[in-house]
């Protein structure tokens, strides 16, 4: 009997330790950064539906619910969750939101960009697409292991063991990249897609970007705006322009056809995609650009 009583008061004292820390998400990506660092320790609770649009996705009611019954909410930053405030306002004070890209340094739209967008999307503003850098998403993941840590001390270490690793293999995906992508010459790398979505990746590939629709998915096209494209796509010797998941290519095949120009693999520029990890979306876009571009 006293061993039993033992044993069980050994249980709930080391309770704490085995539920970790439930985490809600606002973006899929986000379930693979909080898995990869928290592992067992860490519940994730998606929020956002697989193939939905980052930039218009707002927390339904239900949505909201969850995220009440969580310790935190995992957000991308840099803008792309315009409603954070109002999310902040509407939680439990207990309720931690973590920025995951709060730590990466920001891009903003390079200057020259051709736009068919609202003026906060255009030039000056930030670019919250930050997932594309492998250096970015390491940096992200040191700094979502401290929050983890400071919320659950127990496993502190575990986390920083698993942020170690990951970043690990963020170097290794890297390498990687930068092997593969120089199969492609110098000035073949301008990287033209439907918007404005990859200026972390073509800063640290060494590519130039030409978004041709602004940072959402969805922009109406002008005839102007069209010839403007078209003349620019010419005149910087694009080899191929390339859809993207998720996204009507209708208006990017047009651009293609006129300009003469062909249109390649799809990229996967907001990483929604079901089972979608950093990894494999580095990986996939890497292979498509190079396919096209080498």
């Amino acid at each position: 009997m006293k061993t039993l009583l033992s044993a069980f008061v050994f249980l709930l004292l080391a309770l704490p330790s085995l539920a970790g820390i439930k985490v809600a998400t606002l973006h899929p990506l986000l379930d693979d950064l909080a898995r990869s660092i928290g592992g067992e320790h860490v519940q994730v609770v998606p929020l956002q539906e697989v193939n939905g649009d980052p930039h218009a996705f707002r927390p339904t009611p239900s949505a909201m619910a969850r995220a009440t019954s969580c310790q935190v909410v995992l957000a991308s930053g840099k803008g792309l969750e315009s409603y954070l405030g109002k999310l902040r306002d509407n939680l439990p004070a207990s309720v931690r939101i973590i920025e995951a890209g709060k730590m990466v340094p920001s891009l903003t739209v390079e200057e020259g960009a051709l736009f068919v967008c609202c003026p906060q999307h255009s030039h000056g503003a930030v670019d919250p697409h930050w997932w594309h850098s492998p250096d970015a998403v390491r940096r992200s993941a040191r700094a979502v292991a401290k929050e983890f840590a400071a919320i659950d001390p127990a496993n502190a270490k575990t986390y920083k063991t698993n942020a170690k690793a990951f970043g690990k293999r963020m170097n290794a995906l890297e390498r990687w990249a930068k092997n593969e992508l120089a199969q492609i010459p110098k000035n073949a790398r301008i990287l033209a897609t439907a918007h404005a979505a990859f200026g972390y990746f073509c800063r640290d590939f060494g590519f130039r970007a030409l978004p041709v629709q602004g940072l959402g998915r969805e922009r109406k096209s002008t005839p102007s705006y069209l010839a403007e494209t078209i003349a620019a796509i010419r005149e910087n010797s694009v080899r191929a322009v390339f859809p993207e998941k998720q996204a009507n290519p209708k208006v990017l095949r047009a651009l293609a056809r006129e300009a003469g120009v062909k249109v390649a693999g799809v990229l996967d520029a907001d990483g929604v995609s079901k089972g979608i990890t950093y990894e494999s979306l580095i990986r996939s876009n890497v292979a498509t650009i190079v396919s096209a571009l080498k």
